[in-house]
């Protein structure tokens, strides 16, 4: 990431996103500014995934919920939703069908769009708190894994926990929850540190999701709820047609990540 992403005002980011300029993981863009994971749902299936926020608030902390008919959050006026994302993915009867720069043909005036916080939002605090960040090191996605921990159900919604791990050197392991756990709105403190095993992670070097990356000698991987979680829900539940962000390709919104932290 260069410096000039990371001076970006999220408006600028999000033109850069509508005009097909920006097709890379926002890890590192608009410094101070909280990063959004989406989701979109049909109306009849708003309250369904609203419960399963609710229930599982570590992976699908709401940071807004935007009604049907509408594309421009409050978090971020004169943004939309359809275009605003570098990379979105379409589902559709429970299977991954495509990915797209823009979902402006696909957006009925039933679809409710929830914006749920991101863990981009605390590395800022992470980075000045002098925890390294190697993803952003090697200008590369961060490394998500489907675990076998279940969430809890709602209505037609389950399926498995997906975590983000970023390796910490094992003296700053407490730092690093310290610093996280005050911005329980974009995930929170790690729901887990050490053997990937226990959370049913068979191969830490092949994520599921984003990039591999190295875990040095005396470093720990360090794994916090992530915001794909719902996109595990959407194929596990086999939900017949919803859109989202692509995993790292997150919405920059105009909150700071200042007002989030406690």
């Amino acid at each position: 990431m260069t410096d000039d992403g990371r001076t970006m005002t999220p408006a600028r980011v999000r033109a850069a996103c509508r005009d097909g300029a920006l097709d890379r993981p926002t890890s590192g863009f608009a410094d101070g500014f909280v990063q959004a994971n989406l989701m979109v749902v049909p109306r009849e299936a708003a309250f369904d995934f609203l419960l399963f926020c609710q229930r599982n608030p570590k992976p699908c902390p709401l940071v807004e919920v935007v009604e049907a008919g509408r594309v421009e959050p409050a978090c971020a006026p004169g943004a939309d939703l359809r275009t605003d994302l570098p990379r979105y993915r379409v589902f559709r009867d429970g299977r991954l069908s495509e990915e797209r720069s823009e979902v402006r043909d696909l957006w009925t005036d039933d679809l409710v769009a929830f914006l749920i916080g991101c863990s981009f939002s605390f590395e800022e605090a992470l980075a000045e708190a002098g925890v390294p960040l190697r993803h952003v090191e090697a200008c590369s996605n961060v490394p998500m894994y489907r675990t076998q921990v279940p969430t809890v159900p709602a209505g037609r919604f389950h399926g498995p926990l997906v975590v983000s791990m970023r390796p910490v050197p094992a003296s700053q392991v407490p730092l690093a929850v310290r610093v996280t756990g005050r911005f329980e709105r974009v995930h929170g403190a790690p729901v887990h540190v050490g053997e990937p095993a226990a959370l049913g992670i068979a191969d830490i070097g092949r994520p599921d999701f984003g990039d591999p990356v190295e875990i040095r000698p005396g470093e720990l991987p360090v794994f916090w709820a992530c915001g794909v979680t719902p996109q595990a829900a959407a194929l596990a539940s086999r939900l017949p047609f919803c859109i989202t962000h692509a995993p790292g390709y997150m919405f920059v919104s105009d909150l700071t990540n200042a007002s989030l932290a406690t």
